[in-house]
Parts: structure tokens; C-alpha cells; sequence
């Protein structure tokens, strides 16, 4: 399987301090790849790095095969990488409506980006007037979502999608995530808690201390190997 988004031997610092230790990664198109360990293990650097927010010291990013290692990050959401940070993302003094159409920069008409969301997301529908800062934490992770989607995404990252949510939201978002990656979209996926994401996971790749320390497949054995190292959280 082709790689769409791949890390190769990446290193990167914060303050002079090395956090990434030569990680190597890679997502393919319709692929969903978890990325799970411990907070500190240096999971959201790896995010921005390939978001590129954030500076390798070494090693090369590649995006469809090309290096685009130290390209800035407007560039490589021009050319399809999304980042939705840890926080969800959304203007919380704007109503939903105003968060989507703050969105027709990608080219989109805002009836446009409205018809993607309120499909995929219905409840936003009827919350079209609310003011973001007054959704729940569900409807705002769905708000965040599809603001990502409204730049037609190649490459899609997510950080702690289920921090602070209730296990049946989560549940549903991650089932959203999954057709979005069936549409042929490579989604890289930081978690904590590991029971939270390999239910959809293809692939997933734990991060101990700035190295991946397991990878493979949720299906072939990995599960039962997580137990042996720190998550947060159980498999």
C-alpha cells in the first residue's frame, strides 16, 4: 500500500531537548493509522511535524512521495494536509453558521460547505444560529470536523478527538472518521486511550518516549500486546 503521508527516521526538539527519536510512520489513502502512548510520549509533535507547525531536526516528511520536509504549514494545507487540534478549533463567539463560512477561503461556496456539514452532521443543522462556544463537546468536535472537511482534505489529522467526551459520543465521531477515510482520505489519529480508536483502526503504532516502541495491525495481536506498556487506559 502506497504511503501518503510518511514520516521517515524524524527527529525533532522542543527547548534544545530531542522528543522525537527517529520516528517512522506512513498513512495511505482510505487508510485510518492510530497513533496511541502516553502523554509526553511526543505524540502531538509528531502531529504538527506533519502538519508542519513543527521543525524536524532531521529525518524527511513526505506527502504523495514527495519530500516536503520544512515546507510551512500553509502550504501543506494547500495542498490537502488538515490538522484539528487537541481543543477542537472552532471560534467560540461565532455562531456555527459564521464558523462554516469563515471556511469559503477554500474556493467553496458557504452553501456548499453547509450542505457537507449539515449532511454528515445533522444536529448542526438545527444548531445553524447557536453561538460554538455554547454547543456541547460533541457538537463542537463535529463543528471542528467538518470546518477540516469544507478544505477537501487529502491528508487528515487528529489529536484527542475524545478528550472530555462521553464513550458514545466518542463512539459516533469515530464512526464519522472512518467514512470519511472509506471517501479515500489518509487519517492519522493521535489518542491516549487506545479503547477509543482501534475500533476503526487499520493500523496503529504506540509512542513510548519519542520512539515506537509496537505497530501493526489492532487485529493481529497488537491488543493484547498494549497491556505491556503505559497508555492511560486499558485496550
Amino acid at each position: 500500500m502506497n504511503a501518503l503521508l510518511e514520516l521517515r527516521d524524524v527527529r525533532a526538539a522542543h527547548d534544545g531537548i530531542t522528543v522525537l527519536h527517529g520516528v517512522d510512520l506512513s498513512v495511505a489513502a482510505g487508510q485510518v493509522v492510530a497513533l496511541l502512548g502516553p502523554n509526553g510520549a511526543g505524540k502531538t509533535t509528531t502531529l504538527r511535524l506533519a502538519a508542519g507547525i513543527h521543525p524536524a531536526q532531521s529525518g524527511q516528511l513526505l506527502l504523495g512521495g514527495r519530500d516536503v520536509t520544512g515546507v510551512d504549514a500553509r502550504d501543506l494545507a494547500r495542498a490537502g494536509v488538515c490538522l484539528i487540534p487537541e481543543g477542537r478549533g472552532v471560534f467560540p463567539n461565532l455562531s456555527v453558521r459564521d464558523n462554516l463560512q469563515m471556511m469559503t477561503f477554500t474556493g467553496r461556496t458557504r452553501a456548499e460547505i453547509e450542505e457537507i456539514a449539515y449532511t454528515r452532521f445533522p444536529v448542526l443543522a438545527s444548531r445553524a444560529s447557536q453561538t460554538a462556544g455554547t454547543l456541547s463537546g460533541g457538537e463542537q468536535q463535529m463543528l471542528a470536523l467538518a470546518r477540516g472537511l469544507a478544505t477537501d482534505p487529502a491528508v487528515l489529522l487528529l489529536d484527542e478527538l475524545s478528550m472530555g467526551l462521553a464513550p458514545l459520543i466518542v463512539t459516533k465521531l469515530y464512526e464519522q472518521v472512518a467514512e470519511i477515510a472509506r471517501q479515500g482520505v489518509a487519517v492519522l489519529i493521535v489518542e491516549q486511550f487506545a479503547a477509543a480508536v482501534l475500533g476503526i483502526a487499520d493500523h496503529a503504532a504506540v509512542l513510548v518516549r519519542g520512539r515506537v516502541e509496537l505497530q501493526g495491525s489492532p487485529d493481529g495481536g497488537l491488543r493484547d500486546e498494549l497491556s505491556a506498556l503505559y497508555l492511560g487506559s486499558s485496550a
